[in-house]
């Protein structure tokens, strides 16, 4: 969602309910709306009514004062809160920008109990108002709530029930401050590293991403209505994430089958478990805007995929089909595009002109009210489902793990198990001496900002003001483990600040620990035209190299950046990606030993800025050409991670050679532990299709679990695959299994079965 500044609201928040000042903040507020029928509601309503529940403001609409003036700070301007509520009855209130992280969880209710309020007296029929935030990886924009690795480094943790519980727990902080509604997961794939949203992402790959998918949702809603849970938003359809040029909110040149093979399947797994809500691809798909494209909004996403929840536009989204896309000559125009393309909500979100066009279109027939029926119905029984007719805000006593050390310990756990570890030389980690001399520098070793990347208490996370307190950086956790650490930080993120004095603190250095960072972004402001990581960082390291001392890289990135001109000058990589306000700890324990490294790689990870080749689609192995040799050549693999142990797969069995129909076939392996930590391992099964009507994939995921060994213990892991995993996407756009023989491969293991 485009952002900008975030607003803070001061604890003094003025609100009237008949004239009376109410302590909203102890006690639950319930809604009592006598009217439970949805349809007999509808039939009651006005047009300007419906419509208004079609709309969402940015809270700033309804406040006053400096939006970025902390010693004044905003509050709601009840002159203003009357005119959205009572004249224009909008059903829907968000708010994004620079300080929201100020925001207490008790500020946070008497904010939204007193629009509440106000909304019982604004009309015949006084619907709550759902809010909506985005909660990215925590409830980010609530004090002293727990912040959580962001998506891409969950997806390296390959362990779905841990990415569960770190969205019930958001959804509960979250719901805690009175939010019903998270704009969460990003389900888009990331197969454009370039892009600025890439760490927002589950990764490449659709096996994996669909099973993330599938936790996340589950997760946050759990069905909902109830205290704990939220409605989630699958983010964001269709086809945001693979922009041409990998600039955020530019053209996507996408064929329909690829569309389908890659793109859909992480949206159509998270509807099949009810994913509440949706929004739309802010951007275009070959010439078409997606805020205007009937074919995606209401053939694909209802009629095929059977959505029946509500779809709500990104940031200004309808107003760019006049200003960004020129698709239409006036908003007018562009509203009613919208609208019947499929579009339920409008985050319009500064003004109230789209009531008003929409009211005038309705008016004069330009759009059937009928239509309006429909997206006013959904968007009623979402707010049904959650609850708000009875209890919109619920006591403070209601949510006693609010930032508690019991949470987090899951983002500790997720950050842990997130870290990868992509080189080790000699088994120079872990280091097992405390009394080892460390020197520490780098951008990312003192910084908690770096590790959390955007959606951090701001929209881009810059501001070290808001910071959770308490939380240790690298540089913090690392002198709690060791007992002699030096620090410099050398450089910044993209400027020399002292490399001479580096070299030569270095050198009475046992271990160097160089901590590379990339500065937090998102959106168009996180565009950026080349992977590799800026050069200052390299010579950085260049630099150190000289001294023939074990170098460590711990990396902390937004997306893949380009390492290819270090990677043989380090001994060890480790690579956290954004790791949250537990990364710092998680981090220095995984130096220290304290835990054993089990994450893989969720994405391919390229060599050189303009080699983006994704390892389904690499040649064959079984080519003796320069074709083979050359198209394929990654820095890591997908799926790739070492460990301080070692792992040994034996009796490989296959529970039969054919798969027809309605049937499963089991795969099992043992993994053994027979090295000298315990660790955990990811069980990774792929194949290949031998011939297929469309160039098959070369390598494919098609299952996994992740296991947790001792020293000495062996484990039969057993996997279950169906004859719809072996499908995809044919040149009639149809979702097929052909008859033929399939590759199963699981390590160093094959085996073929024929699919009838």
């Amino acid at each position: 969602m485009k952002k900008y500044c975030l607003i803070v609201i001061c604890f003094h928040l003025f609100f009237s309910a008949n004239s009376q000042n109410t302590d909203v903040a102890s006690k639950n507020f319930s809604n009592g709306f006598p009217i439970k029928d949805i349809d007999v509601l509808i039939s009651k309503m006005s047009i300007e009514e419906k419509v208004g529940q079609m709309s969402q403001v940015d809270l700033g609409v309804i406040a006053v004062g400096d939006i970025c003036n902390l010693k004044n700070p905003q509050q709601l301007d009840i002159s203003k809160l009357e005119t959205a509520l009572n004249k224009y009855h909008v059903g829907s209130i968000l708010n994004v920008g620079c300080g929201s992280g100020t925001i207490s969880l008790e500020n946070w209710k008497k904010i939204i109990s007193a629009i509440q309020i106000k909304n019982q007296k604004s009309s015949n029929y006084p619907i709550p108002v759902i809010y909506g935030i985005d909660a990215i990886h925590g409830a980010n924009y609530v004090m002293g709530a727990t912040l959580f690795p962001q998506q891409i480094a969950q997806a390296a943790t390959w362990n779905p029930q841990l990415v569960k519980s770190a969205n019930e727990i958001s959804a509960y902080e979250t719901r805690a401050a009175g939010i019903p509604w998270n704009f969460s997961p990003v389900l888009d794939l990331g197969r454009q590293p370039l892009w600025s949203r890439f760490f927002e992402t589950y990764g490449e790959d659709v096996c994996l991403a669909k099973s993330m998918a599938v936790a996340a949702i589950s997760g946050l809603q759990s069905n909902v209505d109830n205290t704990y849970h939220v409605a989630a938003c699958m983010k964001h359809f269709l086809g945001y994430s693979f922009s041409l040029s990998g600039h955020d909110r530019t053209p996507a040149w996408i064929s329909d089958r690829e569309l389908r093979e890659y793109f859909l399947p992480t949206f159509q797994a998270a509807i099949s478990v009810g994913a509440k809500t949706v929004m739309i691809n802010s951007g275009e798909i070959n010439g078409t805007p997606v805020h205007a494209n009937y074919d995606i909004l209401t053939k694909l996403l209802r009629d095929e995929l059977k959505f029946t929840g509500v779809a709500v536009t990104d940031w200004e989204d309808i107003y760019k089909l006049v200003n960004v896309h020129h698709v239409a000559a006036t908003k007018k125009e562009a509203v009613k595009m919208a609208i019947m393309a499929g579009i339920d909500m409008s985050m319009t979100p500064n003004d109230f002109e789209f009531n008003d066009l929409l009211i005038q279109l309705v008016k004069e027939g330009s759009i059937p009210q009928s239509r309006i029926d429909l997206s006013v119905k959904r968007i009623l029984n979402l707010k049904k489902e959650l609850g708000l007719f009875d209890n919109v805000v619920y006591l403070p006593s209601s949510y006693p793990d609010f930032g508690s050390k019991k949470f987090s310990d899951v983002s500790y756990n997720a950050a842990s198990e997130a870290i990868t570890l992509l080189k080790n030389n000699r088994n120079v980690l872990p280091l097992m001496n405390k009394d080892e001399k460390l020197f520490v520098c780098g951008p990312a070793a003192n910084s908690l900002n770096l590790l959390n990347g955007a959606w951090t208490h701001t929209w881009q996370g810059v501001d070290d003001k808001y910071n959770t307190k308490g939380k240790l950086t690298i540089l913090e956790a690392l002198r709690a483990n060791f007992t002699s650490v030096n620090y410099l930080q050398g450089t910044s993120l993209d400027s020399i600040i002292d490399v001479k004095t580096c070299i030569a603190q270095a050198k009475n250095a046992d271990k160097i620990i160089v901590c590379l960072g990339e500065i937090p972004c998102t959106e168009i402001p996180g565009n950026i035209n080349d992977l590799t990581l800026p050069a200052v960082q390299l010579k950085l390291v260049d630099e150190l190299s000289k001294l023939n001392k074990p170098i460590i890289l711990v990396c902390c990135f937004n997306r893949p950046r380009i390492i290819h001109s270090i990677v043989n000058k380090a001994d060890a990589i480790v690579y956290a990606y954004l790791p949250g306000d537990e990364g710092g700890r998680a981090i220095a324990d995984c130096i220290a030993g304290i835990i054993n490294p089990s994450g893989k790689l969720p994405f391919t990870y390229p060599k050189a800025t303009n080699e983006i080749v994704h390892y389904d689609h690499k040649a064959s192995e079984d080519l003796a050409t320069d074709f083979s040799n050359n198209a394929y050549q990654p820095e890591f693999d997908f799926g790739f991670g070492m460990s301080y142990t070692h792992f040994t797969y034996s009796d490989f069995k296959v529970s039969s050679d054919t798969l027809s129909n309605n049937d499963s076939i089991s795969i099992s392996i043992k993994v053994t532990n027979d090295g000298k930590l315990n660790g955990k391992e990811v069980v990774q099964l792929y194949y290949k299709d031998i011939v297929a009507s469309i160039t098959p994939s070369v390598k494919k995921l098609v299952a996994f679990e992740k296991v947790d060994l001792n020293v000495g213990q062996s484990l039969i892991v057993n996997l279950k695959v169906t004859k719809s995993d072996f499908s995809f996407i044919n040149k009639d756009l149809k979702r097929v299994t052909e008859e033929g023989t399939i590759e199963l491969m699981l390590s160093d293991f094959k085996h073929a079965i024929y699919v009838k």
